[in-house]
């Protein structure tokens, strides 16, 4: 286990920003269009034995132990940072589809959402089996279709487990990773996933099961890597103690909620995860489903997630003891955020990015508008300096809960 983290590291730490970034140029009549031809071919300037290709591949300088190696993108301001301890570089702002695509956005809207994110530098979109009963999937996979974006270009995720009514379409089973994720490639209209989630852990099937399932369909080219999204971290232990065990792949990265609200998996459990075995963090839900943010004030406007005909349980925490109260402590941030030239929200996410091990942050948004603010975030995450960090927790008061 030392031995393969260790190899991981190094490989990373050899390769410079912009060769981590986009990955060798393809030769005349080449390219990169699908999972088949991900990590072959030469690098550049031939693929000879001479001297000069060994001289290429002289390692650099390491970089500082357990940082996240970020670099910024050209002309956009994106920053992006590798997927955990892989080699997958991921923008550290995502766009989630949960709620908005399929459901409270029109199709023509979440055209706009997408394609603003797209030229604004982020690579990564999410989505899931469930979310709108698959109708995200399909709008999402309808847009991708009609831009026509170079595919080796962006992200795809998607998430396994409620997939149906039928009981053996819902779980951790065999047949429904397979089957599954083959109808979510077929909503999407793609020929694979670059990461396919397990969208909870589940107790009804064994561990080996999940991983042999989940290394099989990386193996026929579904999708690249694997993670999990809402799994304890002895449960995500266990996954990687199996795939080193019976030689099979191991997950990747943690989907996980996080926000001022919601710290201590992300602050305290998942960094030794990602320092111990390379699994790095995508949080979702930072601003607590819009609790973070001045759009409720004592009522539940109709336009918003919680007035959704499914989501009784987000209307009550609104209008509950803790929803107010939270509310009330986001709105303390007010001054912290009017000194930083900034929204509470964006203010909110920049905090979200900070964490140690995060690789991105997924973004909710009903409109391009919404989206373009919580971009704003990147400019705030250069001025959380440590002691910026110290007041915000002071105004919170919830970091001494924290069990170390």
């Amino acid at each position: 286990m030392q031995v393969s983290i260790a190899c991981t590291e190094q490989n990373l730490r050899s390769r410079s920003s912009e060769d981590r970034l986009c990955g060798p140029r393809p030769g005349p009549g080449g390219g990169n269009s699908g999972p088949a031809g991900v990590g072959l071919g030469n690098p550049p300037g031939g693929g000879g034995s001479g001297p000069k290709s060994r001289a290429a591949l002289v390692p650099r300088p390491p970089a500082p132990a357990g940082a996240l190696r970020e670099s910024t993108g050209r002309g956009t301001g994106m920053k992006y940072r590798n997927l955990g301890k892989s080699g997958l570089r991921v923008s550290c702002l995502g766009l989630g589809t949960w709620v908005t695509f399929g459901s409270q956005i029109s199709d023509e809207t979440a055209e706009d959402v997408l394609t603003v994110a797209y030229e604004h530098g982020v690579n990564l979109f999410d989505t899931a089996e469930v979310y709108a009963a698959g109708k995200a999937e399909r709008t999402l996979g309808n847009i991708l279709k009609r831009k026509g974006w170079r595919r080796s270009s962006y992200v795809i995720t998607t998430k396994i487990f409620w997939g149906g009514q039928a009981e053996t379409e819902r779980g951790l089973s065999r047949k429904h990773i397979i089957e599954g994720l083959r109808g979510s490639l077929d909503r999407l209209q793609l020929g694979y996933v670059d990461i396919v989630f397990a969208n909870r852990s589940d107790p009804n099937s064994p561990m080996e099961e999940i991983v042999r399932a989940m290394t099989y369909v990386i193996n026929q080219g579904l999708a690249l890597y694997w993670g999990t999204s809402r799994w304890g971290a002895a449960e995500i232990m266990e996954a990687y103690s199996v795939a080193r065990q019976f030689n099979l792949i191991p997950p990747v990265c943690e989907q996980a909620e996080h926000h001022l609200f919601q710290r201590e998996k992300v602050e305290m459990q998942l960094p030794e995860l990602y320092h111990k075995i390379g699994v790095g963090s995508v949080t979702w839900s930072p601003l607590a489903c819009g609790l973070i943010t001045s759009k409720y004030e004592g009522r539940v406007p109709d336009t918003c997630k919680a007035a959704i005909k499914g989501y009784q349980w987000l209307k009550d925490k609104v209008q509950s003891e803790d929803g107010k109260k939270q509310q009330a402590r986001a709105m303390d941030l007010l001054p912290i955020a009017h000194q930083l030239g900034c929204t509470v929200a964006q203010l909110a996410i920049a905090w979200c990015l900070r964490s140690e091990g995060v690789s991105s942050v997924l973004l909710g948004v009903s409109s391009a508008e919404q989206l373009m603010e919580h971009l704003g975030a990147l400019q705030v995450l250069s001025q959380l300096t440590p002691q910026t960090v110290m007041e915000i927790d002071g105004l919170l008061g919830n970091k001494s809960h924290l069990k170390k």
